[in-house]
């Protein structure tokens, strides 16, 4: 089962869905997040949510011959 990570972006009612798109295109981009969820809530706030894989690094045994 993989481990996700999760960024929480919350814009108000005042940015345009223009601006919010390029937000959200340059975090999967530059910080490989990808789109989990968006909610548009009354009065106009909108959050999204990104999440990306956590990657865990595991320790290698070298062999000695």
């Amino acid at each position: 089962m993989a481990d996700y990570e999760y960024l929480v972006l919350s814009f108000g009612r005042e940015v345009k869905r223009n601006d919010i798109r390029r937000a959200l295109t340059e975090h999967a981009e530059y910080g490989h997040w990808e789109l989990a969820t968006t909610r548009t809530y009354m009065g106009g706030l909108t959050r999204t949510w990104l999440r990306r894989k956590i990657i865990r690094a595991r320790r290698t045994y070298d062999i000695a011959v």
